[in-house]
């Protein structure tokens, strides 16, 4: 209903911007199917890579490598497994959701969650470029850490 909502609420905004001035409404149509077509192959990717894994991994063994009972040793793996990949939010949300509903446990997906938004092992030669090792060393790490008490706080917060 509420996604049904926000496409009309778009068209009749679409509509009314046209009646106001139709050359900046063609123009922003222009950019933002630009900006489709920039992202599109990244979420195609991602989304054949969501398919793949959830296909390839029964719900039994996602809530067994990252239930609720898997416990620290879950926590770590989706920490790790969070902090090589990097996938835009826009992706990472639907697939916690989709982990979730698989078996995953709330404190997992925190922690996996907040180490792809805050920790970035892929990037790392980039940020020692600009801001060297040590502070790319220290942000980072601090970064880690401070995904688990997210994932903590999550944790007591849900129970």
């Amino acid at each position: 209903m509420f996604t049904n909502t926000l496409y009309v609420l778009t068209i009749v905004l679409l509509l009314y911007s046209f009646y106001r001035d139709k050359k900046k409404t063609n123009m922003a149509l222009k950019k933002a199917w630009k900006s489709f077509e920039n992202i599109l192959p990244q979420f195609l990717a991602i989304l054949l890579i969501i398919g793949i894994t959830l296909a390839v991994l029964s719900p039994e063994t996602i809530s067994k490598l990252i239930g609720q009972k898997s416990g620290w040793m879950g926590m770590i793996i989706a920490s790790i497994i969070g902090s090589i990949t990097l996938i835009p939010g826009f992706v990472a949300f639907p697939l916690a959701a989709a982990l979730l509903k698989s078996g995953a446990g709330f404190m997992q997906i925190a922690v996996f969650i907040s180490t792809l938004m805050m920790v970035g092992i892929v990037t790392v030669p980039v940020e020692v470029k600009y801001f060297g090792k040590k502070v790319t060393a220290l942000r980072n790490g601090l970064a880690f850490v401070f995904s688990f008490a997210v994932a903590m706080i999550i944790g007591v917060v849900l129970k």
